[in-house]
């Protein structure tokens, strides 16, 4: 485990794989930006208070808020980014790392999106219902826990699916259950740290791509 994620930071910021990267950061920040003005604007027009201060607290009070709720999207929403660029990270590292190895196949376009909207909505629904146990101190570790179990299953299968049928790659993630959740703690944990998180999803393609393969070569 601690070999693959040396080696997934290390591909991060290769030159090889930084393109990909800035790709998916900048799109993510522009959506956010994008969001924050719009939200901005619009409680600005509808909150007319006869005082000119009490409209300002308003739209400082609004704006922190929603600072506050993009820190809990920004992985989500850069999760579901960052599925488009996966299946070239992907090939990326099993170019770098494993060339002697059999290429994965690409995942189907249509499959990929639909995988990427699916993984951001059940890490949206799963982040927003664990949300209100942070106010009770234990809250991070059910946060970490539920993120690290759905960023093993879902990075995992989705290497895994390059190389064999979708029922294989998720037989293969069960019979590897608690090895695949232990890596995810790394990217569950990064992904509560402003500013990291925004490389989470594509250092977990890296990370697990290097997993896949060894739990492909010991159980050869």
């Amino acid at each position: 485990m601690l070999t693959s994620a040396f080696r997934a930071f290390g591909d991060l910021f290769s030159p090889e794989f930084r393109s990909v990267l800035f790709k998916a950061l900048g799109l993510t920040v522009a959506l956010f930006i994008a969001v924050l003005v719009i939200a901005e604007l619009l409680i600005a027009s509808f909150t007319q208070f006869s005082w000119p201060w009490a409209d300002r607290l308003v739209e400082v009070g609004a704006g922190l808020a929603l600072l506050v709720v993009f820190f809990f999207l920004i992985f989500p929403v850069t999760a579901a980014f960052a599925g488009l660029f996966l299946d070239q990270i992907a090939e990326k590292v099993e170019e770098r790392h494993y060339p002697w190895d059999p290429r994965g196949t690409p995942l189907p376009a249509g499959r990929a999106i639909l995988m990427a909207i699916q993984f951001f909505i059940v890490v949206l629904l799963v982040n927003l219902a664990v949300l209100p146990t942070v106010f009770f101190g234990f809250g991070v570790f059910v946060l970490i826990a539920a993120n690290a179990y759905l960023i093993g299953r879902e990075y995992f299968e989705m290497v895994a699916m390059r190389h064999m049928p979708v029922e294989e790659a998720k037989i293969l993630r069960k019979e590897n259950s608690q090895t695949v959740f232990v890596a995810a703690l790394l990217p569950a944990v990064m992904s509560l740290v402003p500013i990291v998180n925004l490389t989470v999803p594509l250092f977990s393609t890296a990370y697990f791509t290097h997993l896949f393969k060894s739990v492909q070569a010991s159980s050869a």
